[in-house]
């Protein structure tokens, strides 16, 4: 994999930096800590909106957003600056080279992300995730396997245990306004996935399938059903900030290079029905990125696939079946 420039390096962790600052900045409100018990404590920030006081959630309580929030109030003044100069970087980005997220994907994401879905634990999966992660790995991924409209959006059903909080305005009425319909499935009541009439960007709501005969999942601080997956859990389990590059920047969060990796070689033998092109492109990013991570971050990579094979029979059984297609693969596996 060839490397990006060290300067769009830099120029990208500035951009998500400043991305992640300004979130907590334009939430607005009063900070608090709200502190759960057993599950732990967390801060919101409060404000009043017309005659409702609505508490916004910021994340579980760590000493890197404590200082972040200090550092929010000192900002409020900047916001202007601060959008013009994301809106350089991104431009600067985009004219390297870097991935950029197309106009109505770009559209898409940066609505949702406004209304909070990336604030209350949508994560970004799919190949759209696959290809932001050239930015975090410092390395030009093959754009070849990186072509899809399709949006992904994973998140877990179990965050309506600890974020008392949801997207404002919810999103079917956001959806509405961007001419977003949804999808009928199994169940017309139910839908998990919306898209743009006559053809163009498709989002899928998605959840880990934690119990049989569970196909629709409402995940109530997004406001929408979602499919519910088996092994999604693995994948989402402790994603990262990433931006995509659009206007002035979008702060998204995706899954970890080595979880998307091992994930992609599980759900390659689960493709059926003529889904074989699927399955080799799964295997082909997955193949992509095991190659840089066993060479930058190993300890990254190993930890990933013994916990993915720790994880039970059908685990190791589909990475088996994946990695007897790709010996070079297992030999880097094997060597870590």
């Amino acid at each position: 994999m060839r490397s990006i420039p060290l300067a769009l390096q830099t120029a990208y962790q500035d951009l998500l930096e400043t991305l992640r600052q300004q979130a907590l900045s334009e939430i607005g409100g009063t900070p608090f800590l709200k502190d759960t018990g057993g599950k732990g404590a967390y801060w919101y920030a409060r404000q009043r909106i017309g005659d409702r006081v609505v508490d916004r959630y910021l994340g579980r309580d760590t000493p890197d957003l404590r200082t972040r929030l200090e550092k929010a109030v000192a900002d409020l003044e900047t916001q202007k600056a601060l959008n013009k100069r994301c809106a350089s970087l991104v431009a600067q980005l985009r004219a390297a080279g870097l991935p950029a997220l197309d106009r109505e994907s770009g559209k898409v994401l940066n609505a949702m992300a406004r209304v909070g879905v990336f604030r209350l634990g949508g994560t970004l999966v799919g190949t759209h995730a696959y290809r932001l992660m050239s930015a975090e790995l410092g390395g030009w991924l093959d754009n070849a396997l990186a072509v899809t409209e399709d949006l992904d959006i994973a998140a877990f059903e179990n965050l309506k245990l600890v974020i008392e909080d949801k997207v404002d305005p919810d999103l079917p009425d956001t959806f509405r306004a961007l001419n977003l319909t949804p999808i009928p499935g199994l169940n017309a009541r139910r839908p998990t996935r919306w898209h743009m009439p006559g053809g163009g960007a498709r989002i899928d709501f998605l959840v880990p399938l934690m119990k049989e005969g569970n196909e629709a999942v409402f995940l109530e601080p997004l406001g929408v059903y979602a499919q519910a997956l088996s092994f999604l859990n693995f994948l989402i389990a402790d994603p990262i900030p990433a931006v995509g590059l659009y206007r002035s920047g979008v702060l998204l969060q995706i899954p970890r290079p080595e979880r998307y990796a091992i994930h992609k070689l599980i759900v390659a033998q689960r493709r059926t029905g003529g889904q074989e092109s699927k399955a080799r492109k799964d295997l082909a990013q997955a193949e992509s990125l095991i190659r840089v991570l066993a060479e930058d971050r190993p300890y990254d990579l190993q930890s990933a696939w013994q916990t993915a094979l720790n994880s039970g029979e059908k685990w190791r059984e589909a990475i088996d079946k994946s990695l007897r297609h790709k010996p070079d693969i297992t030999a880097l596996l094997n060597g870590l």
